[in-house]
């Protein structure tokens, strides 16, 4: 049966649907990481300071993780269609309110929306890939539609941010992204298909197609032990992302444009190992490529606090960096958690996966790294990205491999 699937596979539909759902995660990043490199500049219009970028960066990260968690049990109940097609709207919606923000609470306000409605759109989108992807292909394509999130959140929307501020005032630039969400939620509303339990079957290690209750998904030892991971590579992300952009200017002395930059190589390293890393992993094994991801990144952020005000060097450094750590986060939400649990529990699984480690990782996280920023000096920030690795290793040395391609379809072609 699964040789016939692989000869009739729909790849139109595949790609279709892949290239959408990845620029629908595209749009949901530069919503949330375009105010990252606005804020030097918005700390002076609202008079915040850097306590309050970890408030602004966190309260999106915990709705976002609340968010997950419930409505990834919707989308198994209801279909991916349901639960997509409204959150990428809203989110849309909701950027361009982000402009209008006149102080630290409505800046707040408007970003915990925006984080429900990019939280609901995370878990199901993952899974909808999934469904949508021959098995074989399940790292690549996976790996591509995630890495629309570093492509244009942290790669583009860094340098298009901070060479629009030459042009606009920072209230506009948030209005600009408005057009491109709503063209996305017309478009997936046309391609978008619900899948059926049995087919998505195929995509597990399990092929268990019947009812769960939702707590089954704790009978995987991969997803408690991925919660924990996401958490550590969130810390990570969510740390340099939110608080490179005054380490470069305020400790190692860059200027604004220097800065941008140096802070687009998060982007750029993010897409590539995105796609690379869980690509790599749909040949040798999804665990032997997170552990040589993991010590990759504790190499690189050694490398990085070593490094002062070059910006070359800073982009390579943090370049390497974030390629293991964008890895990691896509192998961890998609195939090492959902490859693991029954068909009906696939987006239950990845939305607590998600939504666990948004709400610690992305979302405490920056609420400790404000507090050591503005108590000890934004200099020892990166120290909370090193323990969060260390963590990790540990993580990734437990987990059980997914891989099934190997054992079950030897004559199926890549």
């Amino acid at each position: 049966m699964r040789h016939h699937k692989a000869a009739d596979w729909d790849t139109s539909y595949e790609w279709k649907a892949v290239v959408l759902l990845g620029l629908g995660f595209g749009l949901v990043a530069i919503d949330r990481f375009m105010i990252m490199p606005l804020f030097p500049v918005m700390m002076k219009d609202l008079g915040l300071d850097f306590q309050d970028l970890g408030y602004v960066t966190g309260i999106l990260a915990i709705t976002w993780g609340i968010s997950s968690l419930f409505m990834g049990k919707l989308s198994d109940r209801y279909g991916h269609r349901a639960i997509i097609i409204p959150a990428v709207v809203l989110f849309s919606l909701l950027a361009g309110l982000s402009g209008l923000a006149t102080g630290l609470v409505s800046l707040l306000l408007i970003r915990a929306v925006i984080g429900v409605a990019e939280g609901a759109y995370t878990p199901a989108s993952i899974v909808a890939t999934m469904d949508a992807s021959k098995p074989t292909r399940h790292g690549l394509n996976l790996g591509i539609q995630q890495a629309a999130m570093p492509f244009f959140g942290l790669a583009l929307a860094p340098i298009i941010a901070t060479q629009l501020l030459h042009v606009v005032e920072w209230h506009w630039i948030f209005a600009l992204v408005m057009v491109p969400g709503l063209v996305a939620g017309v478009l997936l509303y046309k391609v978008l298909r619900n899948t059926d339990a049995q087919a998505a079957a195929a995509h597990t290690l399990t092929h268990d197609a019947t009812e769960h209750k939702w707590t089954d998904v704790f009978k995987s030892r991969n997803v408690p032990l991925n919660v924990v991971g996401m958490l550590c590579w969130l810390t990570c992300l969510v740390v340099l992302g939110a608080f490179l952009p005054n380490y470069l200017l305020d400790h190692l002395g860059l200027d604004m444009q220097q800065m941008g930059y140096v802070l687009s190589a998060i982007g750029f390293g993010g897409a590539v190992g995105t796609i690379v890393l869980p690509s790599l992993s749909d040949r040798i094994g999804r665990k032997p490529v997170m552990i040589v991801s993991v010590i990759g990144a504790l190499v690189s952020l050694y490398f990085l606090l070593q490094t002062g005000a070059e910006p070359g060097r800073l982009f390579m450094i943090l370049f390497a960096t974030v390629f293991f750590d964008f890895g990691l986060i896509c192998l961890t939400v998609g195939p090492a958690t959902t490859e693991s649990v029954p068909a009906k529990l696939m987006t239950t699984a990845t939305g607590i996966v998600v939504g666990i480690g948004e709400i610690f990782g992305g979302g405490v996280a920056p609420g400790i790294a404000g507090y050591i920023a503005k108590h000890h000096g934004i200099e020892h920030v990166l120290n909370l990205a090193v323990i969060a690795m260390a963590i990790g290793l540990v993580v990734v040395v437990s987990i059980r491999e997914t891989l099934m391609v190997r054992e079950a379809e030897p004559a199926v072609a890549v």
